[in-house]
């Protein structure tokens, strides 16, 4: 376990090197610049703002000198929000949309394992194929439209919930139910057929031979195997609504990381977008750790190698 925790944060460090590079790069060949926009100041005045920032430097200086600084934790400075560094701005926006992305997961895991359970209990029956025809909806629809048709419905229309920003409790609903919608409803079908594979091993009728109860072959011998793919959905999952929070958080207007790095995009924030990507690079890369080691623990007869 040991050796193998060890190579893959090797291997996560050479990948989060190759996803900067490659950001580095892409950024440096999209035409234009950050201060390009600026048209209200002039071009001498863009020259010593590229001066002061280090962008008038050859290409290979430029990404020497940002990959030794941010070796010793310096992300830089914000090229648009002046005198802010990249690392306040991160972490002081991280929590917001960390909080949305883990209430979103939970949610989606409350509501998932069950309705996959149910549904795989009740194969071919009503309650079956209307899970069923219900998660195929939840998979199909875009966040950002099940957004819009929230607000426009208990927000716009009802006034149930407040549409703006998070001020409590009530106006976390609707950017969680719009991030939880389509984790929940892959959920359920994942766990649906990866339980109805195991209640067809011969275990399992070994079990029901043996004339022990429905509940304690469910949650004794067939779950604990049947949601080992679940498990291993958590760690990209938890990456995809982090990234995935962005256009709600937009929609919503939640300050978050998310409204932070599309503007960042937009502006040409390069020190920004360099920030937030090998950010959100290191948490995925982490989580997959995290459920490899988690996949070990539960199933013992899985070798990591």
């Amino acid at each position: 376990m040991g050796k193998y925790i060890v190579k893959r944060i090797a291997l996560g460090i050479l990948s989060i090197f190759i996803v900067a590079t490659l950001t580095f790069l892409l950024m440096n060949l999209v035409p234009g610049g950050p201060f390009v926009a600026e048209k209200s100041i002039s071009k001498a005045a863009q020259e010593a703002l590229a001066a002061k920032y280090g962008l008038d430097k050859p290409f290979i200086q430029r990404y020497t000198t940002y990959m030794s600084d941010f070796l010793h934790g310096d992300m830089g400075l914000s090229l648009r929000q002046r005198g802010r560094t990249v690392s306040d701005i991160i972490f002081s926006k991280f929590p917001v949309s960390a909080g949305l992305a883990g209430i979103a997961v939970a949610v989606a895991l409350i509501i998932g394992i069950p309705l996959g359970c149910l549904s795989a209990y009740n194969r071919g029956k009503f309650a079956d194929n209307f899970i069923i025809v219900l998660m195929t909806c939840g998979i199909a629809i875009p966040s950002f439209i099940s957004s819009v048709l929230l607000l426009y419905t208990f927000g716009s229309q009802l006034k149930l919930l407040p549409t703006i920003g998070l001020h409590g409790i009530s106006s976390y609903i609707m950017p969680v139910t719009a991030l939880a919608i389509y984790p929940t409803a892959y959920i359920t079908r994942l766990m649906r057929s990866s339980l109805l594979d195991v209640m067809g091993q011969d275990y399992i009728r070994t079990a029901k031979a043996k004339g022990l109860s429905n509940f304690k072959i469910l949650f004794k011998h067939a779950l604990r195997n049947a949601i080992l793919p679940v498990i291993t959905y958590v760690g990209p999952m938890l990456a995809s609504l982090m990234t995935g929070s962005f256009v709600v958080e937009k929609i919503f207007s939640i300050p978050g990381l998310g409204r932070e790095f599309v503007s960042a995009i937009n502006q040409r924030d390069y020190t920004m977008i360099m920030g937030t990507t090998i950010v959100l690079a290191t948490l995925i890369i982490a989580a997959n750790v995290v459920v490899d080691i988690l996949y070990k623990i539960i199933d013992p007869r899985i070798k990591l190698k």
